[in-house]
């Protein structure tokens, strides 16, 4: 049985079974913060003992937020506690940045529209596909706060018109297999 995450549906954890991902850590905060307006698959450069931690679910994404910096794409804010039975030379830093792995065209994309959009590259996700560690990075502009009181409004609105939906369909069919007497 395939385990539901944060703000996942069961269909989408078995997807995700099915295709080899194991969700590690999801940044929930930033799909309330930010609009998402394009999303990336990258690789990330990890040491052995990350590695470790990220296996056994222990990574913040809570402020985490990408640059590009000389023609490289990093990923700053992440903590990545030390994988406790690694001491010495295997132990790493919690808080160091961290290289994401990105095709040239897509650094170049990235560099252009987030200094002439003011935009900004914020992580969603940090999973494990086929083994190797991968980040969902989006490219995402900021809300103001009335936009995030709107949001939530909208998804109030649809989740309680749904509930309505479910409950008169419900209904419907209760009413005929019901026996009086």
């Amino acid at each position: 049985m395939v385990a539901k995450g944060p703000g996942r549906t069961q269909r989408q954890a078995s997807k995700e079974a099915a295709a080899g991902i194991r969700t590690v850590a999801r940044n929930r905060r930033a799909r309330h913060d930010y609009d998402i307006l394009e999303t990336f698959e990258c690789g990330i450069a990890l040491q052995g003992s990350e590695v470790k931690s990220l296996r056994a679910g222990r990574v913040t994404l809570a402020d985490a937020y990408a640059r590009i910096e000389d023609g490289e794409a990093w990923l700053l804010g992440v903590h990545v506690p030390p994988y406790e039975h690694a001491v010495g030379f295997g132990a790493h830093d919690p808080d160091r940045r961290r290289k994401l792995l990105l095709h040239r065209g897509q650094i170049d994309q990235l560099l252009g529209q987030t200094q002439q959009q003011s935009l900004t590259l914020v992580p969603l996700s940090v999973y494990f596909k086929d083994g190797k560690a991968k980040v969902e990075l989006a490219l995402a502009r900021g809300r103001k706060t009335y936009d995030k009181r709107h949001a939530i409004a909208a998804r109030d609105v649809a989740r309680e018109s749904a509930r309505e939906l479910a409950r008169a369909a419900g209904r419907g069919s209760a009413r005929g297999s019901r026996r009086f007497g």
